[in-house]
């Protein structure tokens, strides 16, 4: 069974009494860092608690050594899985409001930790929980301390020095999951180099999900994929995108297609950018 899993609105109201449930709320915005905790604070699925994408899923970033969005330290990571109470055998559901973009890179550091059964990204986000009529609360939660004890997958991982080995292979799918104009180099709101790494194709995220903000099949998602492998092996594919945030729903989404684990080149476009030398490409 693959490791992707999804959890309807419906699903989940059936199992909030559960004792071994866990919900994180993974909102943020990359324009207003304070968005995700005030809109937490203003309503929330019931027993959920709140994850930071850059306090508590990611480390500090070090000016002109690491990209926007630095893996978190793990014994730090694993210590707060546990103050949110989190444990081996727990089940988790993710969320955000938008496209799942961030619930997915939480998804991903558990994975990455060693949690490969009972995750769920709830499909739709935030937004389908409303449409189906799932309540808000405001109430805070307090939830006795979990045991996880997970260990990093390093093999999950892939640094810029690898990748750039391994640019001149004909085997490799490079995907990219940035927009397309920040793709070709014509609009860069957010990193001061423009372009993408030469060889990338680019695999936007938000082609993973239907105009309800619904995952795609796991048939029409194994058909994208295999477009963009273009008969290439998936062992060698690699998954970046701007700072190792939304190249995670990429990975999630290749999984739930069946496909496996593909590795992460966390640090992305903006760590790849901080040293000169290595090379970019604009265009398409």
């Amino acid at each position: 069974m693959p490791l992707a899993q999804l959890i309807s609105p419906e699903q989940l109201k059936q199992r909030l009494q559960q004792n071994d449930l866990r919900i994180l709320d993974c909102r943020f915005a990359l324009n207003d860092h304070d968005y995700g905790r005030k809109s937490y604070s203003e309503g929330h699925i019931p027993g959920a608690l709140f994850a930071d994408l850059e306090h508590d899923l990611s480390s500090p970033v070090r000016k002109g050594i690491t990209g926007r969005h630095p893996l978190p330290d793990p014994q730090a990571l694993i210590q707060r899985l546990r103050q949110w109470g989190i444990s081996n055998d727990s089940e988790i559901v993710l969320y955000d409001d938008g496209t799942d973009a961030f619930a997915a890179r939480a998804w991903w550091l558990l994975t990455w930790l060693g949690k490969r059964e009972g995750v769920f990204l709830l499909d739709g986000g935030l937004n389908a929980w409303k449409e189906a009529g799932g309540a808000l609360t405001t109430a805070t939660v307090n939830l006795p301390a979990g045991n996880f004890d997970g260990s990093p997958d390093n093999s999950l991982l892939i640094t810029a020095e690898q990748l750039q080995q391994r640019l001149a292979s004909s085997e490799l799918t490079l995907l990219d999951a940035r927009a397309l104009p920040r793709f070709k180099g014509e609009i860069e709101p957010l990193d001061p180099v423009a372009g993408h790494i030469p060889g990338a194709q680019c695999a936007v995220y938000t082609g993973n999900l239907d105009e309800n903000g619904r995952f795609l099949s796991p048939e029409q998602l194994h058909k994208r994929f295999s477009e963009l492998l273009k008969g290439r092996p998936a062992s060698a594919l690699i998954a970046y995108c701007g700072s190792g945030v939304t190249a995670c729903h990429n990975l999630f989404s290749l999984n739930l297609a069946g496909y496996p684990l593909a590795p992460l080149y966390a640090g992305s476009w903006s760590e790849w950018i901080t040293d000169p030398e290595r090379p970019i490409a604009t265009g398409e």
